[in-house]
């Protein structure tokens, strides 16, 4: 097994070096963003890190925060600190942004996550606290740039998930919210036209540090990375592609969209529990099929219903 855990000579299955970041990391937006002011919220480690980073790599000026600073700094970028759930702490915060770089660009709404945690459990009150958290924090934050991105004919990317539109057990809350967001931001798209531009960024299962918790060992992630059409999961960057992209000039005609960057989605479980195969296959003579495994019948695997971005992330963690 490779340190990448997709088993395929340090490749993934359509045999791409994970040292190629994709468009972005190739700055592929060329010149587009250069002297941009992006904002990322939770951008100091996990997927709001890889966003960031390929802003950076883009020509962007980028400024990230989060309650805590990052562990490892994210080169190119800057940090200013603040709790993405304080309204107040959000109209100070753009107004610092605006004084120091001169403008607003692009804002992109990443702070977010849920621990698993059924609705019996717990109480009405934490699961509030994860609407707020995705869903009332990104609406506040959208309203508090605004006037800032309208200036400037800006754009705000939402960081969306595959739990807004398929059942979540065990993060209902959170799917609830990422649904509400993707809503939220279409509604955006249409009332703040021809200024400002909103889109979100579906996202399905994504690699992160905090894998290893939610699916196990190398082994047991490189198995549900194989339950993904593409064969693996997404990396941090590619979430940051779909974002510098939406951001662009390239996108200019492109508002109130969902883009999804799930890898294919999920294979249809009916297609495992069918029988069809096995009843031609013995009418043939031929050996019955193999059933494929589940991913959490691969050894060291911890994958369940799932949160897309592994379990316990908070805002500045994703």
């Amino acid at each position: 097994m490779k340190p990448d855990g997709r088993g395929t000579g340090g490749k993934d299955p359509a045999g791409r070096d994970p040292s190629d970041k994709g468009p972005a990391g190739r700055n592929a937006a060329g010149s587009a963003l250069d002297g941009k002011v992006v904002v990322v919220t939770g951008g100091t480690r996990g997927v709001g890190a890889g966003i960031a980073g390929a802003f950076c790599r883009a020509g962007a000026e980028v400024v990230v925060c989060a309650r805590r600073p990052p562990e490892k700094a994210i080169p190119g970028s800057e940090f200013i600190p603040m709790d993405v759930r304080d309204p107040d702490a959000a109209e100070d915060f753009f107004a610092e942004v605006a004084a120091r770089r001169g403008r607003l660009d692009v804002l992109v709404n990443n702070a977010g996550g849920t621990p698993h945690r059924r609705l019996a459990e717990g109480g009405a009150a934490r699961h509030a606290r994860v609407l707020e958290l995705n869903l009332l924090a990104p609406m506040a934050l959208s309203i508090a740039a605004h006037p800032h991105l309208r200036a400037v004919h800006g754009s705000i990317v939402m960081i969306g998930s595959v739990s807004g539109s398929r059942p979540s057990p065990g993060s209902a809350a959170y799917g609830a919210a990422k649904a509400g967001l993707e809503s939220l931001a279409r509604s955006m798209a249409v009332e703040w036209a021809p200024h400002v531009r909103v889109n979100t960024v579906v996202l399905g299962m994504v690699r992160t540090e905090l894998s290893r918790l939610h699916y196990g060992d190398e082994e047991g992630i490189a198995a549900v990375g194989r339950t993904v059409p593409l064969g693996r999961l997404a990396e941090p960057a590619d979430a940051g592609a779909a974002a510098v992209f939406l951001a662009s000039p390239g996108a200019a005609y492109i508002s109130g969209a969902s883009l999804l960057v799930h890898g294919g989605g999920e294979r249809p479980a009916f297609l495992d529990a069918a029988t069809a195969g096995h009843a031609l296959r013995e009418a043939g003579g031929g050996p019955a099929p193999k059933r494929r495994k589940s991913a959490g019948e691969f050894r060291g695997s911890t994958a369940g219903p799932g949160h897309p971005h592994g379990p316990g992330a908070r805002d500045d963690e994703r």
